[in-house]
C-alpha cells in the first residue's frame, strides 16, 4: 500500500493553498507514529473541543505545551531518578520521551490545560473575530432633495 503523496503538482497550480497543503503532508507524516501517547480528541460544544492524553507516570512539570501557528505540540521528557536498592524485573509502564503534533484551525485557541490521575487535558476554544462573522447588512434608499442630489438614507426596517 502507497503512504506517501506527491502534492507537487497541485502546488503548482494553485495560489495561495500553501497552509493547506502543508497540513496534508504533516498529516501523512504524523501518519507514520507509534501512536504514543494515546489521546482522545472530543467536540464539547459547537466551537469547543477537548484533546485527553494518557500520559501516566508523567509529573506536569515533565510536560510541556506550546501553541504556534495553527499547531499544538505536546512533549514529555521523563526525568529518571535511581532508586537505591531497586531493581526492575520487568518495565511496564512507558517512560520514554514523546512528541504529539495536532494541527488547529484557523482561530483555534488553547484556553486551559490540566493534569489529573495521569490524564492530561486540554481545552480549546475557536473564536472568531467580530470583523469575519457574518454580518447584516442595512439596505438604503435614495431620497432627491430640491437640488437634485441622491442622498443616502438607511431604511428603518425592524
Amino acid at each position: 500500500m502507497r503512504t506517501a503523496f506527491d502534492l507537487t503538482p497541485y502546488r503548482r497550480s494553485t495560489v495561495g493553498f500553501d497552509r493547506l497543503f502543508d497540513a496534508l503532508e504533516n498529516s501523512f507524516r504524523a501518519e507514520t507514529q507509534d501512536g504514543y501517547p494515546p489521546f482522545d480528541i472530543v467536540r464539547t460544544g459547537e466551537d469547543s473541543y477537548r484533546i485527553t492524553l494518557a500520559v501516566a507516570g508523567f509529573r506536569p512539570d515533565e510536560i510541556d505545551i506550546t501553541a504556534q501557528q495553527n499547531q499544538l505540540v505536546i512533549s514529555g521528557q521523563k526525568t529518571e531518578k535511581e532508586e537505591d536498592g531497586v531493581e526492575f524485573v520487568h518495565r511496564g509502564i512507558a517512560a520514554r520521551a514523546f512528541e504529539r503534533r495536532f494541527q488547529l484551525a484557523d482561530y483555534v485557541e488553547v484556553r486551559d490545560a490540566d493534569y489529573e490521575h495521569g490524564m492530561l487535558t486540554i481545552s480549546l476554544q475557536r473564536i472568531v473575530p467580530e470583523s469575519l462573522k457574518p454580518r447584516k447588512i442595512a439596505i438604503g434608499s435614495r431620497e432627491h432633495v430640491n437640488d437634485d442630489t441622491p442622498q443616502l438614507t438607511e431604511d428603518k426596517a425592524a
